[in-house]
């Protein structure tokens, strides 16, 4: 999506660890104008898939999330990562690992997640796909259907994409970098074809 690359280009930040900041566009300070034009395109990719809730977790998935589920024209859950007190009822909760510190956990309210339920799930930046997987666990919980996947960025260098497509869903990556030099600055995307 050139749009996205362009503003990446642009505004991202190169941190050293391979850390890609989009905050000023996308997960901290958003761009409606971008994130809309992001959920046409999810929107034309999943378009013939039977979809009846879009998924994502707190917080930073749900500025991407909320005008897919409208382009959809269904509702948009969110998984939460602590237990609130307001959370009632019966919960699924799904562990997961975090980036290599304590493992962590995504929870949602039973009653949002039915066995009926055909789900998007969409995230903004994948990185080694800990989070994605622990969507999948929940809907798996929930004896829901998975439709696909889609992200905004992927981190392509790092291992998220290769093992939740290695899972058999499809994953919808908008823009895919395989590489960011820390030192200059340089964001590698990877071409369409491959």
């Amino acid at each position: 999506m050139e749009a996205l690359k362009e503003r990446i280009l642009k505004d991202a930040v190169v941190k050293s660890g391979g850390v890609l900041k989009v905050d000023n566009f996308l997960n901290h300070k958003i761009d409606v104008e971008l994130t809309e034009q992001i959920a046409g395109e999810f929107y034309n990719r999943f378009a013939d898939k039977k979809v009846t809730k879009v998924l994502t977790i707190e917080t930073s998935g749900i500025a991407v999330a909320y005008p897919v589920a409208r382009a959809f024209g269904v509702p948009l859950v969110y998984a939460k990562k602590n237990e609130s007190v307001n959370m009632d009822g019966e919960l699924y909760v799904a562990e997961i690992p975090m980036d290599g510190r304590k493992p962590g956990k995504v929870i949602i309210s039973k009653k949002f997640l039915q066995p009926e339920d055909h789900i998007l799930i969409i995230d903004d930046l994948m990185a080694n796909g800990y989070s994605l997987q622990g969507l999948i666990s929940l809907v798996e919980l929930a004896e829901a259907t998975v439709e696909g996947l889609g992200v905004a960025i992927e981190k392509g260098f790092q291992e998220g994409g290769h093992r939740i497509r290695n899972l058999g869903y499809e994953l919808e990556s908008l823009v895919i970098i395989d590489a960011l030099d820390d030192k200059t600055g340089e964001i590698i995307f990877r071409s369409p074809e491959e």
